[in-house]
Formats: C-alpha cells, structure tokens, sequence
C-alpha cells in the first residue's frame, strides 16, 4: 500500500495595530526570512490554543484570537534536501497586548518588527512564504470568518479508544 499523504498543519496569527502589522524575523534553512507569528499545531491542542502559544514564544506577547481569516493550502518544495511538504494554514486574527520582558524569543526568532501594509509588499522576497502576504492581504481586505467555524473535538485533549 502506498504511504498515505500526511500534509503538515499549521497556525498563523496575523496581527494588525493601527494600520502596522506584527511579523517575526526568523533564521530558516534558506536564510533570514520574514514571517507571521506562526508554527506548527502540537498534538493534543485546538488550532486557537495553537496559535495562542506559537504567538507567545515567538513574539513574547499573549495573543487573543478573536476571526478565522482563512485556511490556506500551499506546497513548498526545498531545493537543498528535495524535502517536498504541503502545508494546511489556519490564520487568525486578534489582539495581542505588551511584550513580556522576562520572556525571551523562541530559538531562531532575531526579532519582532511591525510593518505597514506597503513594506510588507515591498518585502515579498524575504517572506519565508507566499502566505505571509497573503494572509496580510486578506486581513487588509477584510476578510472575517467566525471562530466558531473551526470545531475541536474531545478526542483531541482524550483520544478515543476503539474496540477491536
């Protein structure tokens, strides 16, 4: 049997405050690139408290989801390795409050910057992907669906057990 195809998930905040949008500054495998609060959904959490603590430990600031903007599918192929992975984005929108100054960065963030809609553009060649714009772009538009569109079953926090 063929190995089934597994994409990875993962969680983006996109974060606008007073027309300035919050990105993080990261080390990657392709160099220094730019990028929305984001990473991976951990096993055992709704993609909201994903997002929640990707936020957190990579901008030092308590995120508060409060819109889906969208959920993306896009493929990244690595020519270094030949690692070729699809990606599913759950991006949403909120609020954030101050910096903690006791809590550093997560390891290969360099630094928070905010940046207006315009540089964000400008600087599409440093974006880790094409989804930073993206998601920015449809925030920018307006784009607002409900929370409630995404639904977290209890198997998530307590797998559920099959006869056999």
């Amino acid at each position: 049997m063929p190995e089934r195809w597994k994409p990875s998930v993962t969680v983006a905040a996109i974060i606008e405050r007073d027309g300035l949008y919050l990105l993080v500054e990261e080390h990657t495998p392709e160099g220094l690139k730019l990028n929305n609060p984001a990473g991976h959904l951990d096993p055992g959490e709704s993609p909201q408290q994903g997002v929640q603590r990707e936020a957190l430990e990579e901008t030092a600031r308590q995120f508060t989801p409060d819109r889906l903007v969208g959920v993306y599918l896009s493929r990244f192929q690595r020519p270094a390795s030949g690692e070729d992975v699809t990606y599913v984005r759950f991006a949403f929108g909120g609020t954030v409050g101050e910096p903690d100054p006791a809590r550093a960065l997560d390891e290969g963030i360099v630094r928070t910057l905010w940046m207006t809609l315009e540089e964000v553009r400008a600087s599409r060649a440093r974006h880790r992907s094409g989804l930073v714009q993206r998601c920015i772009e449809d925030h920018a538009a307006g784009v607002r669906l409900p929370l409630t569109a995404i639904s977290t079953d209890a198997s998530v926090y307590t797998p559920e057990i099959k006869g056999g």
